[in-house]
């Protein structure tokens, strides 16, 4: 089956549709008095998935875009304000659905899961350090696979091996990772329970005897590199094999999503456009899936 732009965007509407007729306690609460949109939900979310595959950062050359190209597809418009208030109030619905494609895909059972933690910059300068809405919730941390110091937050993703996302969090980046992970596994104790012999792929950052123990302890094997002067731990010629699909989930989100370039000022606005970028991720895994392709991951069909 032939796939593009058109094609993800009709299918993606139709199943987002589907799902908020049968739940529409899953709409966005709205007040009693006062407009009722024009624009739908899901085509509101749809436009999110777009922006994000078309490469479009700014929202304002995205609203020009859609009067422009997609009318057809759209014909109801909104400003960029309007367009920014609807996406960050939308931030519940993107997460809803981020799980159900998700869960709507084979790969959702997988019982190997991949996790790793990438910066996601909110600033650079000095001035925007102090001025930005984010300051005290985005930090000073370390990248150590770029030798690199930035002021933002920390992503953390656990996904499959096909890249579909099964959990993620934005970090302070303090925080230290293996508490990030176990507050994250906390959070969602059911997603454990029915995945026996679930192995946990990680790298050595996540190296701890008491984070491995807790792991166990919920039925999930660790497997990571080994440090210096440690005993060759199992799993070893597996694990070379699958660590270049964990940097390449992330050059995903960074070189064809602009994960760092996400433009985000406040809490709301950065969680959004964190969330609206997986979604987008999750979206082209789902379509590839549903349509027979060879490359799951593949957001080629879609970027023009």
């Amino acid at each position: 089956m032939h796939v593009d732009l058109e094609t993800l965007a009709t299918a993606l509407y139709v199943k987002i549709d589907d799902e908020l007729k049968a739940h529409p306690d899953l709409r966005p609460a709205r007040p009693v008095t006062g407009f009722t949109p024009v624009l739908s939900d899901a085509e509101l979310i749809t436009m999110a998935v777009m922006q994000s595959l078309l490469n479009i950062r700014s929202e304002r050359r995205w609203v020009r875009y859609l009067a422009k190209n997609l009318r057809a597809l759209f014909p109801v418009q909104l400003s960029q304000p309007g367009y920014n208030k609807r996406l960050r109030a939308a931030l519940p619905l993107i997460q809803h659905f981020i799980r159900a494609l998700a869960f709507d895909t084979d790969f959702w059972f997988d019982n190997h899961w991949i996790l790793d933690s990438t910066p996601v910059e909110c600033g650079r300068s000095r001035p925007t350090v102090q001025r930005s809405d984010a300051a005290g919730w985005a930090t000073y941390g370390y990248c150590a696979s770029h030798s690199r110091f930035f002021w933002g937050l920390r992503l953390y993703l656990i996904c499959t091996p096909t890249g579909l996302p099964i959990m993620w969090a934005l970090a302070d980046a303090k925080i230290g990772e293996r508490e990030v992970v176990e507050y994250m596994l906390d959070r969602e104790p059911a997603l454990l329970a029915g995945r026996p012999g679930l192995l946990l792929i990680t790298d050595k950052g996540f190296a701890a005897k008491r984070f491995e123990q807790d792991l166990a302890d919920r039925g999930v094997t660790l497997l990571r590199p080994n440090r210096k002067k440690e005993k060759q731990r199992p799993g070893q010629g597996l694990l070379k094999a699958v660590r270049q699909l964990i940097e390449s989930v992330n050059d995903t989100l960074k070189g064809q999503l602009d994960l760092e370039l996400h433009g985000g000022r406040t809490f709301e606005g950065i969680a959004t456009r964190v969330a609206q970028r997986l979604l987008a991720l999750t979206a082209a895994i789902w379509h590839n899936h549903k349509t027979g392709q060879p490359v799951t991951r593949s957001l080629i069909a879609y970027d023009h």
